[in-house]
């Protein structure tokens, strides 16, 4: 018993250090969602029931968007304050990045693609470790105008986007230079300007695209998408989009999807496939929530909003509590989310 005790406290030292940040509900609709699609399809009626899910590009258009990504992950310790190990310090650990940027579309080819030229507007930046601030960045204040981060408001690159959605960097080369240097903010500065990084942040989920795009109300989509926890392992979830509804706005017709995420059986055979089982996850009960929703401007081709937000709990109870002792437990959560959303 003193072993697994041993092992208990050891394994809140070492996830604290190595847990990464990177979350699942019911699939299907909820009775309020079938409700809400159902009303929709008969107020719309046939001929506006439809809606074609796919971006469309128009060389010369200029939108301006404003991009999220939160990472964060934490770790609580459960339990009498006399069974907590010496060495335990909890904590909230991640980041999150707020990007405002114009993009201008360059060109198009025969397949729908666009080639399209994005700037940097606005940044905001926030960093903590173990619940210490360690940069708070904020184009828009004084305080921060002689930052290295600062020299990143105004860079171009471009970038090219698929119909459904889908982002590759085409060339960032010259916003890169600007901001080389050896300072922490330098490189922060650097990182964010990483193709993987880019990527992220101006890719919306992929649409049906090619002969699946154009929907009616009630119909769904779906795509994966994969999770690393590092020494938690990976989940691969299968995301799954319904359209509920279309509304007008302004003489524009806004699709509605909203989406539920749940575990995907087949994304984890390759995971395992590639990196075989992790047995600290079977000492662990989890809880995990996926969800998200989208705003498609069908009549323009654009995106007006975009969210989705990852959230994915561990729990460890100690196996032989003190008698005298309340009964200690570690808790760690990790959240992912996203959000875009088109404000000019």
């Amino acid at each position: 018993m003193k072993q697994i005790r041993i092992f208990f406290f050891t394994i809140s030292v070492v996830l604290l250090a190595l847990m990464s940040v990177s979350g699942c509900t019911d699939s299907g609709m909820n009775k309020t969602d079938a409700q809400e699609t159902a009303a929709a399809t008969s107020k719309s009626g046939k001929q506006n029931s439809t809606a074609d899910m796919e971006l469309k590009f128009v060389p010369g258009d200029t939108s301006t968007y404003r991009a999220s990504i939160e990472y964060q992950k934490s770790i609580e310790w459960m339990g009498s304050a006399t069974g907590k190990p010496a060495s335990f310090k909890g904590g909230r650990t991640g980041n999150k990045i707020e990007l405002t940027f114009t993009q201008q579309i360059l060109s198009t080819d025969d397949s729908g693609n666009a080639a399209a030229k994005i700037t940097i507007r606005g940044l905001k930046y926030f960093k903590q470790i173990r619940d210490k601030v360690t940069t708070d960045f904020d184009s828009s204040a004084a305080k921060d105008a002689n930052s290295p981060l600062a020299g990143l408001i105004g860079q171009m690159y471009t970038i090219k986007i698929t119909p459904a959605g889908q982002v590759s960097i085409i060339d960032a080369n010259e916003a890169r230079a600007a901001v080389t240097g050896a300072s922490i903010e330098n490189i922060t500065a650097a990182n964010l300007l990483k193709d993987d990084m880019l990527s992220e942040l101006h890719s919306i989920p992929p649409l049906p695209g090619g002969n699946q795009k154009q929907l009616r109300i009630g119909e769904s989509w779906s795509n994966l998408k994969n999770f690393s926890f590092d020494l938690m392992g990976s989940k691969s979830y299968e995301r799954n989009y319904t359209l509920k509804k279309i509304e007008d706005k302004n003489g524009r017709r806004i699709a509605v999807a909203g989406m539920e995420a749940v575990p995907s059986v087949e994304g984890a055979k390759e995971l395992y496939k590639e990196q075989g089982t992790n047995p600290i996850t079977n000492l662990f009960d989890s809880q995990q929530a996926y969800t998200g929703r989208l705003k498609l401007d069908i009549t323009e081709g654009a995106v007006e909003e975009y969210s989705e937000n990852l959230r994915v709990q561990w729990v460890i109870a100690d196996p032989s509590p003190d008698s005298q002792d309340q009964a200690s437990a570690l808790k760690m959560i990790a959240v992912r989310s996203y959000s875009m959303e088109k404000i000019e």
